[in-house]
């Protein structure tokens, strides 16, 4: 049998990328089409982020999320993917529950979309001993640490975390933690990079960053805010690859006008009769 040249990407294989020092790619995807390309292109991972509640759906923050929307957002992900390993994100008050409930909202991740494991943002003992418990029922979960969208009115605004001594030691004692509780990877958002290069030194479970510098073992990216699909403000750390914004509003824009002066549809974008036919048409309008 032939060897896979694109093998699937798997938790261990991830693993495997920083012991190798390979860097890891991901980047957010909530559709087929984009998820496909992106999987094609060869990303390692698909996060099925709770940012597209920002970006897709409209919603000032990632809090109104439903699990309802993740999952259906989830699905054709996982559809598209096949290689890249993907994720769905727990959203706000998924996980804040009994632990029933939120072994019942990971689950749906896993057995109803098909995504190969959850991310859970934070880490208190609360959310630890959570973590621990939905690893236990074979769900694997990537940890979160630094900026945690889901607590912006806890935080009042986004801004960069562990800029302070206190608070970069805080940082590094809550990857540490995660990493402990069985985590297979921890996401480092909006943190100085020498907090970032300080905590992957420490963990054998690889660091993906966004906003957190050169030293992590990954970078992700929300797909919207890279190829130009942005609102107008931009943190600091997202470098744009593409402008689709504009390239969509101007291929916009000319299909309007075209419509408008009846350039479009013009005779090779429309369907023909043979010519015996048409003139049989014709002919029977004559004759009715």
């Amino acid at each position: 049998m032939a060897e896979d040249k694109n093998p699937r990407v798997t938790i261990p294989s991830l693993r495997a990328k920083k012991e190798a020092g390979e860097k890891i790619t991901a980047l957010t995807a909530y559709d087929f089409p984009v998820a496909r390309i992106l999987d094609e292109a060869g990303i390692d991972l698909l996060l099925v982020g709770d940012s597209l509640g920002m970006v897709v759906l409209g919603y000032e923050t990632t809090i109104p999320v439903t699990m309802d929307e993740m999952i259906h957002h989830t699905k054709p992900v996982v559809r598209a993917a096949r290689r890249a390993l993907v994720i769905g994100d727990m959203p706000y008050f998924s996980f804040h529950l009994s632990e029933e409930a939120t072994l019942a909202n990971a689950a749906r991740f896993i057995k109803e979309a098909g995504a190969q494991g959850v991310k859970v943002e934070g880490a208190s003992p609360r959310r630890l001993a959570m973590i621990e418990r939905l690893i236990e029922a074979e769900i694997p979960v990537m940890g979160h640490v630094g900026l945690t969208p889901q607590s912006i009115h806890h935080l009042g605004r986004f801004k960069v975390r562990g800029t302070a001594f206190s608070e970069a030691k805080a940082i590094i004692r809550e990857a540490a933690a995660l990493e402990k509780a069985g985590v297979f990877a921890v996401i480092l958002e909006s943190i100085p990079q020498e907090v970032a290069r300080e905590i992957t030194e420490r963990l054998s479970v690889p660091t993906i960053g966004i906003g957190a510098g050169p030293w992590c073992d990954g970078q992700i990216l929300v797909f919207h805010d890279m190829v130009g699909f942005d609102g107008g403000y931009l943190p600091k750390f997202v470098k744009k690859y593409a402008d689709l914004k504009t390239l969509i509003s101007t291929a916009t824009g000319a299909y309007r006008d075209e419509v408008r002066a009846g350039a479009f549809p013009d005779v090779e974008h429309s369907y023909h009769m043979k010519p015996a036919e048409a003139r049989k048409l014709r002919a029977s309008r004559r004759g009715r």
